[in-house]
């Protein structure tokens, strides 16, 4: 019997996103897989659901819960319909896995298999499946979009009859994918662009877009391309090398994240209140506690002169492109689990090992347990993921989230 990929509307009334998209199903219908999808799951996202194609439709998540053998979700499901999950079942998607000990215990104890897509390995073979990455590109964009129709100044130099008006100064923080995606949106807006990351190696990748790196002297690099927490002396030494660089920004956009942790605070109160009068920052971590201090998270407030904004959910102010590009992220970490119809998880998959958040009644993957304050070993046979990297500058969803 194929098996059933399910798809129901999400829990959360604002996300405006769908895990499924038209060309998706054609793949997976491709793949030998039948998919059944709740009505109105894909409104939201400007996907009438006759062009879906060949597809079943239920009549609610509870039909869809029912039917399915993997289930391709934006969010976690409400808790009463994942009450209805069942042993053995495929939960995949952003699931938040360091938020809730609650939640991950729950998931587990239900025998549920659940993927986390914010724990996928930071591997060149896993780039496909990169949700935090895909959502990530859409959040920098978006930041600068804010930032440009917010700001009281042209980000372009301007010529006109009476004379020239500068451009604006744009200073980003972070330069993982959301990072990159600002810095490239700003300069084709015309602005002068300045860049900023403990990780040295990015600086080529800052130069390569037209921008200027700034240089605080302190390093942090990591393994796996992450970058490891500072100390105190070099966060202090940081911050006083910034502090300039902010003062002279129009506009300041972070994006600083590390996974399963409260986003670190770089830019302080105190260089908020130096800003010129009418600067805009937008802090894209404001949903994992902000890299400014005192942003507040789905709102603008006023620092000093400075006007500093907390966007959450960004990727869904983006749905058409933010859908079709986690659907196929999601396509692409399912394609391997699907062997001639049926679903085969093969848990020597490095890849699938490390997305792996419980499995067989337990949790199975060991920086989860740590943080959460599990037993450090799963119970076997549950998959043995990589040890996880230490923090990033990169978004999550980063997820990415950043």
């Amino acid at each position: 019997m194929a098996i059933v990929i399910g798809v129901p509307r999400s829990a959360d009334p604002s996300e405006t996103r769908t895990p499924i998209v038209p060309d998706v199903v054609k793949k997976l219908k491709g793949l030998g897989a039948d998919v059944i999808v709740e009505r109105g799951a894909t409104a939201s996202a400007n996907i009438p659901e006759d062009t879906l194609g060949d597809v079943r439709f239920a009549d609610s998540t509870a039909g869809v819960l029912d039917a399915a053998d993997v289930i391709w979700t934006i969010g976690n499901l409400r808790p009463e319909d994942e009450a209805r999950l069942r042993r053995g079942q495929v939960l995949m998607g952003m699931l938040a896995p360091y938020s809730s000990r609650e939640h991950a215990a729950s998931l587990a104890a239900k025998g549920v298999t659940a993927f986390a897509l914010e724990l996928l390995p930071r591997i060149s073979r896993a780039q496909s499946m990169d949700t935090l990455s895909s959502q990530g590109s859409i959040s920098g964009y978006q930041c600068v979009l804010i930032a440009a129709a917010r700001a009281p100044k042209f980000f372009p130099m301007l010529t006109y009859a009476a004379g020239s008006i500068r451009p604006a100064r744009v200073l980003i923080i972070g330069v993982g994918v959301a990072g990159l995606q600002a810095i490239a949106t700003a300069k084709r807006l015309g602005a002068i662009v300045e860049a900023y990351d403990v990780r040295p190696e990015t600086r080529e990748q800052v130069e390569s877009l037209g921008a200027k790196f700034v240089d605080t002297g302190v390093s942090a690099a990591g393994t796996g391309g992450y970058a490891r927490e500072l100390t105190a002396e070099e966060k202090a030494q940081q911050a006083a090398k910034l502090a300039k660089a902010v003062g002279n920004a129009d506009i300041l956009i972070t994006t600083a994240a590390v996974p399963g942790k409260k986003a670190p605070v770089i830019i302080t109160r105190a260089m908020v209140e130096a800003m010129k009068p009418g600067a805009i920052v937008v802090d894209m971590a404001a949903e994992g506690g902000g890299n400014v201090e005192g942003t507040v998270a789905g709102e603008e407030v006023a620092i000093g002169h400075a006007t500093v904004i907390g966007p959450v959910n960004l990727p869904a102010r983006m749905p058409v492109s933010a859908s079709e590009m986690f659907s196929k992220n999601l396509l692409n970490f399912t394609t391997p689990m699907i062997v001639e119809g049926n679903l085969s998880i093969d848990w020597n998959d490095e890849v699938i090992a490390g997305t792996a958040l419980t499995y067989d009644g337990a949790i199975a993957h060991p920086m989860v347990a740590k943080v959460l304050g599990f037993a450090p070993e799963p119970a076997a046979p549950a998959p043995v993921a990589p040890a996880a990297p230490e923090a990033s500058t990169t978004t999550q969803n980063e997820e990415g989230q950043a």
